[in-house]
């Protein structure tokens, strides 16, 4: 790649976040009666319900609080970003202190789920809002959540687990490595000196018990010890979520001079594209089964838009660290197809839901699921990562 090309590609991720994505949620996502922020969208914008995630309460309140804090420091953006937040503090929070999932539009609790993603990106969006307002109270906010999901996902966890521990013992690998993310984001916020310590306790346990070399994978669920279950969800590899793993653990190396783990980082990232990658079709399946056997679950073969978003990010990172063309190669050939895919050119942002072929499943553009967060996430890393490497070349 040359000079130029990391420009262009660098002021296409600008102009696509700042152009494209944002106006597209910024545009009709605030709710400027009850507060937060609204995200169930067909293509063209209608709007398809008014209830509200809560997960995107806090991860927009976190994108937004990130702009403001890296790219322009802004009442614009810290004021967009304080909606989701005030709407967290006043409507999201249970009385025992855990966060609901899915609320109406005036903030009344219509779900609560058993795990605390909703408290994790709370957790984010309480960080990055004190770290660009400048503000302890939310700094203090983001550590004592930061505390209390440590409670929750110990090992003396008081939530309702997946299936029954005296008849199976089971653990996801999407607790250790949400607290990576987590961690991080605290860490950049506030400089808790617990962080470091959390985040090595999860990589040690990601390596140890869902890092399998001898399948060449990571997989979602194991035995307490780490051993295979030979079950639909024992099998089960989400390649998606092992890229974005891969790029934690990069990150992660790279801020703390870490080789070993980013070495882990591009091993996983390796087996995930090798896994993952639809060499009839392109783009990433989102489930397979660490035998080959088939998957159980209807949507295995489909193409999602955030599994693309983070090898977008990840192969892109990689190349950072190494300098090898091959990932610069898979970073182009996957946006290449995502880009075609999934953007929309005639409304903005990008589709959510392909089938294998990459044809449309879908033309919805937000629920509870999807919202801004993974596109635009993938876009501000990536332009931020290119100028890095524009600013270290030589004049």
């Amino acid at each position: 790649m040359t000079s130029d090309e990391i420009r262009v590609a660098s002021a296409k991720f600008r102009d696509d976040l700042f152009k494209d994505t944002l106006p597209f949620w910024l545009d009709r996502s605030i709710d400027g009666e009850h507060g937060g922020y609204f995200t169930a969208f067909d293509r063209d914008g209608k709007q398809l319900q008014t209830d509200k995630s809560v997960w995107f309460q806090g991860r927009f309140a976190w994108m937004l609080a990130t702009i403001a804090e890296t790219v322009e420091p802004r009442d614009y953006w810290l004021e967009r970003a304080k909606h989701g937040i005030d709407f967290l503090q006043r409507h999201c929070i249970d009385r025992d202190g855990r966060y609901f999932f899915l609320v109406t539009k005036d903030g009344q609790p219509l779900r609560k789920r058993r795990y605390v993603f909703s408290e994790c990106f709370a957790a984010m969006a309480y960080s990055a809002y004190g770290k660009a307002a400048l503000s302890d109270e939310y700094c203090r906010l983001a550590v004592d959540l930061f505390q209390n999901i440590r409670q929750y996902l110990g090992p003396d966890s008081i939530l309702e687990p997946k299936v029954r521990p005296d008849v199976r013992s089971m653990k996801s690998l999407a607790n250790p490595m949400i607290l990576i993310g987590v961690a991080q984001e605290i860490r950049k916020a506030t400089g808790f000196v617990e962080c470091n310590e959390v985040i090595d306790q999860c990589i040690d346990e990601i390596h140890s018990h869902f890092v399998k070399d001898d399948l060449g994978c990571v997989l979602e669920n194991v035995g307490s010890q780490g051993e295979l279950i030979d079950t639909f969800d024992g099998r089960l590899i989400n390649p998606g979520h092992s890229i974005e793993l891969s790029w934690f653990l990069m990150e992660e190396a790279r801020q703390r001079d870490l080789p070993k783990v980013a070495s882990l980082g591009r091993q996983i990232l390796d087996w995930s594209l090798e896994l993952g990658w639809d060499n009839q079709y392109g783009g990433l399946y989102h489930y397979r089964d660490c035998h080959g056997l088939p998957s159980s679950e209807y949507w295995h073969d489909m193409k999602f838009w955030w599994p693309h978003a983070e090898a977008i990010i990840a192969t892109l990172l990689a190349w950072r660290l190494t300098g090898d063309d091959q990932y610069w190669n898979w970073h182009i050939k996957i946006s290449n197809w995502a880009y075609e895919h999934f953007a929309d050119p005639e409304f903005g942002e990008w589709f959510g839901y392909l089938h294998r072929d990459g044809t449309l499943s879908s033309t919805i553009k937000g629920n509870q699921w999807k919202g801004p967060f993974h596109l635009p996430r993938m876009q501000h890393y990536c332009w931020q990562l290119l100028e890095e490497v524009i600013h270290a070349q030589p004049v």
